[in-house]
């Protein structure tokens, strides 16, 4: 139990700092400690980073980091296109799906490093038809690789929507939230949840979105997008050593 909140803890930790990296500490601490298959692990993954980004939103709100009318828009476009993705999910095996999970975060972490340099709290987003566009992408990705989309959420706001970076981390995870409840609808067929699991991971979970969002007003925006780009590149690059292994296999 005390591993699971520890857990649990860093995953709404990394929530509310980064406004994602849910689902990439989720899933592969549920399927390499907590010992889950990787197609529960996805589905249980969806509804824990869904409670804890919504707590985070709650403090983004407050601290006026968080662009409603960008989220709802980027979210719901996101949510279709997540649905019908997870649906596809199901025919592909595992060890594809986290090797394909595994490449896409090491290009989006480059793509964090080289970024371009976060703007302003008052940032204007760019127009209705990039935001469309961009959403629609992450949210098929997001249902098609079983996870909340954060690591590819805050990147679409802030390179391709032009949201600053604070922005971008206090919306993403209003999309996370409406994008992760999506997915796990399109995954729900049947398969047992283990609920307990669930509950403790986020309890413990929403303790630390909160403190997370909070630490977003101490830290420069530079630097909050190249941690992020870091610690998605050092995660790929183990989830590809590790099921590149059992690939050859």
């Amino acid at each position: 139990m005390l591993l699971q909140l520890a857990l649990g803890f860093a995953i709404g930790l990394s929530l509310g700092l980064l406004g994602g990296g849910g689902s990439i500490l989720t899933v592969p601490a549920l399927v390499y400690v907590m010992g889950y298959h990787p197609g529960a692990a996805v589905t249980a993954s969806l509804a824990i980073v869904g409670v804890n980004s919504l707590s985070g939103v709650l403090v983004h709100r407050r601290q006026g980091t968080l662009n409603w009318q960008v989220a709802l828009v980027f979210g719901g476009v996101g949510m279709i296109t997540a649905y019908f993705a997870a649906r596809l999910s199901h025919s592909f095996p595992p060890l594809v799906l986290m090797m394909a999970f595994a490449l896409l975060m090491l290009v989006v972490g480059g793509m964090m490093l080289r970024g371009r340099r976060a703007g302003s709290a008052q940032g204007e987003p760019r127009g209705l038809a990039t935001t469309l566009a961009a959403g629609a992408g992450v949210g098929l990705l997001t249902g098609f690789l079983g996870v909340g989309g954060g690591f590819l959420i805050v990147p679409a706001l802030v390179m391709l929507v032009g949201l600053p970076m604070p922005v971008a981390v206090g919306t993403s995870l209003l999309v996370i939230a409406m994008n992760s409840l999506s997915g796990l609808l399109g995954h729900l067929n049947g398969a047992a949840l283990d609920w307990q699991l669930i509950a403790l991971f986020a309890t413990a979970g929403i303790a630390g979105a909160f403190v997370g969002s909070k630490l977003t007003r101490l830290i420069h925006p530079d630097r909050l997008r190249q941690a992020f780009g870091i610690f998605v590149i050092l995660l790929a690059i183990y989830l590809l050593y590790d099921n590149g292994i059992k690939l050859l296999r």
